[in-house]
């Protein structure tokens, strides 16, 4: 079974196009102001139009939106996936009034953190940010992978956070992870992303599963 690879936060062409080329399977659009990585529902549409039919998967990243901002980015953006960072009530209300799979963001810092139930389409699992961060998610924090071993996850789940191409295999084979999700770890400086790290991120996460497999 392959890993699938997330590049979230793409902010420009260069990316998205070095994205698709090595074969990720989502790329993420954030819509959340204090990010550096923010779009705007025009430039999300920008970058989408530049997409291929057959090509990755556009998830759309929101914290605490409400309804109007979430349809705002839809009337633009033709969003697969809802990335929300909400309460796991919140985001269920989203997946019934946007009829749209839904992934809920969990920040974790011990095992019990980790959600034993969920009626939602995905989860992405990360560190919990600290007291004064800015931002739910995307500050290149990780956790202690082994929390993830031997725990039965409710819906399919993606390991986020402090993943980097160096090291992303010993993640996915610490956490057992079948999905990585990376946005600062293949950048330059916050908002840009680097073309080579995005390249040998998906290929050494892909190499992963193949080296597991030998």
């Amino acid at each position: 079974m392959s890993i699938g690879v997330k590049i979230c936060g793409i902010t420009e062409p260069a990316s998205l196009e070095t994205a698709i080329e090595y074969g990720a399977d989502w790329v993420g659009f954030v819509f959340f102001p204090r990010s550096p990585r923010f779009l705007t529902p025009a430039q999300g549409a920008d970058l989408s139009i530049r997409m291929p039919t057959n090509g990755p998967a556009r998830v759309g990243l929101f914290v605490k939106a409400q309804d109007s901002d979430i349809q705002a980015a839809l009337d633009e953006v033709p969003l697969d996936i809802l990335q929300i960072y909400d309460t796991p009530s919140r985001a269920a209300e989203i997946r019934n009034r946007f009829g749209l799979p839904v992934w809920l963001a969990y920040g974790v810092s011990t095992r019990s953190d980790l959600p034993a139930y969920s009626d939602l389409d995905g989860l992405l699992i990360e560190a919990r940010p600290q007291i004064d961060a800015l931002r739910p998610g995307g500050n290149g924090q990780s956790f202690d992978w082994h929390l993830t071993q031997n725990w039965h996850p409710p819906a399919p789940w993606m390991l986020a956070g402090g993943l980097t191409p160096e090291n992303v295999s010993q993640a996915i084979a610490t956490s057992g992870a079948q999905a990585v999700d990376v946005s600062s770890g293949v950048e330059t400086t916050p908002g840009v992303k680097s073309a080579e790290k995005i390249r040998t991120f998906i290929q050494n996460a892909r190499s992963t599963c193949a080296r597991s497999k030998s």
